[in-house]
């Protein structure tokens, strides 16, 4: 994959929900491109593993524990820079199937919480640093589900339709100022936590997402995919880009094999 070389101003690329899945591949990746990455997490312990991995691969890596939702730790945590070049807004996540009837509202706050507002907290704070730097990109991580919805998924959309208004809308507001605006839109992704993150830790019910399709995304397809966006020549911005495997046409149609 032909990547553009970041440039010394706008290096520096922060990736949040880097102790796993998606945030971690991402965090690789960025590195092996040439930025120096900072990874996030609660996960004190898996994001300095991830780092020493990558520092020990010849690239330059450092850990930072954050909570995205708490707004001083954000805050504090963005005096560190003066310019960045990449923040990409990856934590997030789904809890619970549960249809509107009965879903658990702490979940639905929680994954606003987390999706938008966690969001929302390291734009407002870094966005001066990624102005700074003369050329910034901002990569919201939503989700097909913030397009359309599906039975039980009314929470997980809402939260994901708010992370893709935020995107759309900030757009919008700072268009001649040199910062991206970059939505990443990934479907069926099979990753060791999301699915049995929503469903508390039960493995059986995580495991029947993914049953029956041959090749769901991995990790390192959508990592690949906030990769080639941010490299793409500082003038090209890639508004949305819906990444699905081939086995699925939309949310709900998913071919699976016996």
């Amino acid at each position: 994959m032909a990547t553009a070389a970041p440039s010394a101003a706008s290096r520096i690329a922060v990736v949040t929900g880097a102790s796993s899945g998606i945030g971690a591949a991402t965090a690789r990746q960025l590195a092996a491109a040439g930025y120096r990455v900072v990874l996030t997490a609660r996960r004190k312990d898996r994001i300095e593993a991830i780092a020493e991995e990558i520092t020990a691969a010849g690239h330059s890596a450092t850990a930072y524990q954050l909570d995205v939702t708490d707004r001083a730790a954000v805050d504090e945590f963005a005096t560190a820079f003066k310019t960045i070049g990449v923040l990409v807004n990856n934590a997030g996540g789904a809890l619970g199937l549960d249809p509107v009837a009965t879903g658990d509202p702490e979940d639905w706050r929680r994954m606003y919480d987390t999706n938008v507002l966690g969001t929302l907290h390291l734009t407002q704070a870094l966005l001066p640093k990624l102005e700074a730097s003369g050329d910034g990109t901002v990569v919201v991580v939503s989700s097909t589900a913030g397009h359309g919805t599906y039975e039980g998924g009314a929470g997980y959309a809402a939260a994901k339709h708010g992370a893709h208004v935020l995107a759309e809308t900030l757009r919008l507001e700072i268009v001649g100022r040199p910062v991206r605006v970059i939505e990443i839109a990934p479907g069926l992704v099979k990753t060791e936590e999301f699915a049995l993150t929503r469903f508390g830790g039960d493995r059986e019910r995580a495991a029947k997402v993914y049953e029956g399709v041959r090749d769901p995304l991995t990790a390192d397809d959508v990592a690949e995919t906030i990769t080639w966006a941010v490299t793409r020549p500082s003038h090209v911005n890639i508004d949305l880009l819906v990444v699905r495997p081939r086995a699925q046409a939309s949310n709900t149609k998913v071919h699976r094999e016996a």
